[in-house]
């Protein structure tokens, strides 16, 4: 018999909560922003059930997954149900809408929680972000922060999202600072789909009538693509251009990087991956101004040839509007200017 309550992704906002009953790899690799993850068998359980299934017996394995599946779902009610009233709606969902989420919609379902199964699974969500997402970002304005490595760019971001504005912090989503040296420390970045998802979670929160501030990216950030359409909307927009002095960029990068400063074979390492750019000089003398721990001549010195000669070449090739953009020239980049940058743009914005 089929589970008769079936929603389908576009009436997902209509629920309470959204229940991902897949094993824990399945979710951490991407899942519903927001949904939490009750599995109906963990990865050891799923794996043994399947080599079960493959290798012996296929009744035998329905049996055994029969039993895990029920123990799992007993044990999510107690730990995580019970002090839900009788109005909670939940939405479940697994790979592809089949068994593992048809039992828990099930049996929440015959407690008397009005209960739903996702049509079609995560599978049917991935399919709708993709095609959501080639037209989603066509529907906002953006503004598009620019500027060399070290202005600051991310920080004013943050700025104007106290403020009030509307922001798409593409590096936040990505937990990267999109450089050869971007790596958060003890941070790993999502997978693909998970950024792909809380990109567009963020994207459909947004008022179409009020701008979006975003920071211009290369297509990759780490090791993750920006959206096509979205990067398109973004090279077609109007843009803000950040020129700090150069010597309050290297005060800021300092900070910003420091813990870089307590690893210096790690520094080492990541200077490596720019060989094929660059002189083998080059990068000997970058590594002994890290064992000299000469920071500041370091920091200029990659600014000077790497960074700047970089950014000149991909962002005025990119940005269409660049040569147009509004001009901001701070003479420091400590938080009290920025947040007056914040409220500069935001007030232009306004008039």
């Amino acid at each position: 018999m089929k589970f008769p309550n079936v929603a389908t992704v576009a009436q997902m906002a209509e629920f309470d909560e959204i229940i991902d009953v897949r094993s824990p790899s399945e979710f951490a690799e991407d899942h519903v922003p927001g949904a939490i993850n009750c599995p109906v068998l963990d990865d050891a359980e799923r794996a043994a059930i399947g080599t079960l299934y493959k290798q012996a017996s296929p009744f035998d394995a329905k049996k055994r997954g029969a039993a895990l599946v029920a123990k799992n779902i007993a044990r999510h009610i107690e730990e995580r149900f019970l002090a839900h009233g009788r109005d909670w709606q939940p939405l479940v969902y697994c790979w592809r809408g089949g068994k593992r989420s048809g039992a828990m919609a099930y049996i929440l379902s015959e407690i008397g929680w009005h209960a739903a199964q996702l049509d079609g699974g995560y599978r049917a969500y991935r399919r709708s972000i993709l095609e959501q997402m080639a037209e989603l970002p066509r529907k906002y304005r953006y503004r598009v922060i620019c500027g060399p490595t070290g202005n600051a760019k991310s920080r004013l971001l943050q700025a104007l999202s106290l403020a009030g504005a509307q922001v798409l912090d593409l590096e936040g989503i990505a937990c990267h600072r999109g450089s050869v040296l971007g790596t958060l420390p003890a941070i790993a970045q999502p997978a693909q789909k998970m950024f792909d998802s809380l990109v567009w979670d963020t994207l459909r929160k947004f008022d179409p009538e009020r701008e979006v501030y975003v920071e211009a990216e290369s297509r990759k950030i780490g090791q993750l693509q920006v959206p096509d359409a979205l990067l398109a909307c973004m090279r077609a927009s109007p843009c803000v251009r950040i020129e700090a002095p150069l010597a309050e960029r290297v005060d800021f990068l300092v900070r910003e990087y420091g813990h870089f400063l307590g690893d210096p074979q790690d520094l080492k390492a990541k200077l490596d991956c720019l060989a094929g750019l660059h002189s083998k000089e080059i990068i000997a003398r970058w590594k002994q101004q890290i064992d000299a721990a000469q920071w500041q001549e370091l920091v200029a010195d990659l600014l000077e040839n790497h960074y700047d000669p970089a950014y000149r070449r991909a962002t005025l090739k990119n940005f269409e509007q660049l040569a147009q953009a509004q001009v901001l020239e701070p003479a420091k980049l400590d938080s009290v200017t920025l947040e007056n940058m914040a409220a500069r743009l935001l007030e232009g914005s306004k008039a």
